[in-house]
């Protein structure tokens, strides 16, 4: 969950982190049980992530960036996107024929948002922060992951400061259920 070092360093950690969660569950067959516990997984790591970069790394973009207004709001509604795909995929058993069909759109834009930050967004970014304030960053990120949600809730807030308000108890909440149910740990 925490990668360490700046925040350009730790988004990146988690953007490799997903991509092997992608790689994995397209290595098991269709109908692979394992497959659910994958996508719980999968699931955990993108909203953590995206809880986040919501609470902190836009809201810098905003007030630092050039055009950051536009960008942010770009990331948050790619955000919103994968959370509905998320909460869809939730209700689908490997097998069924939606699950490849919502893992694979799941994908996809997963893939197009990544490539969008690493390439854009991340180095303009670099551009206008300091080292310093790259770190601190990274660490009310990190701080930011252990106390989010695990699970989608695509009509929860997704700007400050109703997000930062909420998330903590929704995210206790998240992993009490997923402790009851299993939910989420690596097998």
């Amino acid at each position: 969950m925490g990668h360490g070092g700046n925040v350009i360093n730790e988004l990146t950690q988690d953007h490799r982190e997903v991509d092997s969660l992608f790689a994995q569950i397209q290595a098991h067959t269709a109908a692979d049980q394992h497959r659910r516990d994958l996508v719980d997984q999968l699931t955990i790591e993108l909203v953590r992530h995206a809880i986040a970069e919501e609470q902190h790394l836009y809201p810098t973009v905003r007030r630092y960036v050039d055009d950051g207004d536009d960008m942010a709001d770009k990331e948050i509604a790619d955000h919103a996107e994968v959370e509905r795909l998320l909460k869809e995929l939730e209700g689908c058993e490997p097998g069924d024929e939606r699950f490849d069909m919502l893992l694979a759109r799941l994908r996809s834009a997963v893939t197009e948002h990544v490539k969008d930050e690493e390439e854009r967004l991340f180095p303009l970014l670099e551009e206008v922060c300091s080292a310093q304030a790259l770190e601190e960053l990274g660490q009310r990120v990190r701080s930011a992951k252990e106390k989010a949600p695990t699970r989608p809730h695509p009509s929860a807030p997704d700007t400050p400061p109703a997000n930062k308000i909420l998330a903590p108890g929704v995210g206790m909440v998240d992993r009490v259920r997923d402790m009851l149910a299993g939910r989420g740990t690596r097998s």
